[in-house]
């Protein structure tokens, strides 16, 4: 819970320091290979981690990367402030979450759309038309197949949950059934 809690304010903190789309996309796509370097050493994100290294050093460290990759200096502050504050570890779950955060910037719902099969194009519009109804503002829906779901939809925003599976009807039942 609190590992949420601090990435949610790291990316706000980030992407209320963007001012339009294009640096957003920017940005995230430079964060997001910083992020996909790290997963793919685990020396280098060992060595930005580790507390018995001086940080002068980490931080040398993320600059020369960074500078290799002409990275902007907004990307290059951001993962300074990571260093410094020992928190290299949230970079991907940080990364994941800026999307979800930008659109809340945007005044946009997100939600998580998860299927045992792909939504037709026909059906991806008439979800999207019955949420944004819903939600009276615009939405903006990420899909995922989920065979276990067995068949219907399993949606969330945050946390509000909407489960019209086949798996969430058979989940209810068993528990009425141990109720009684």
């Amino acid at each position: 819970m609190k590992n949420e809690i601090l990435v949610k304010r790291y990316a706000q903190g980030l992407v209320n320091s963007v001012k339009d789309e294009a640096e957003f996309l920017a940005l995230w796509r430079e964060i997001s290979a910083f992020s996909e370097l790290l997963q793919s050493h685990k020396e280098l994100k060992d060595a930005l981690s580790n507390p018995l290294l001086p940080l002068s050093k980490k931080q040398k460290i993320a600059e020369e990367i960074l500078a290799k990759e002409s990275a902007a200096e907004k990307t290059l502050r951001f993962v300074l402030l990571l260093v410094k504050n020992m928190r290299v570890a949230l970079l991907p779950e940080i990364v994941k979450s800026m999307p979800e955060v930008w659109n809340e910037k945007k005044d946009i719902s997100t939600f998580e759309v998860a299927s045992v099969v792909p939504l037709s194009h026909k059906q991806k519009e008439k979800l999207q038309e019955k949420l944004t109804k819903l939600e009276q503002r615009a939405v903006s829906l990420k899909y995922r197949i989920d065979p276990e779901l067995i068949a219907g939809l399993w949606i969330r925003r945050g946390n509000i949950v909407y489960d019209v599976s086949l798996k969430g009807s058979l989940m209810k039942l068993k528990e009425r059934a141990a109720e009684r």
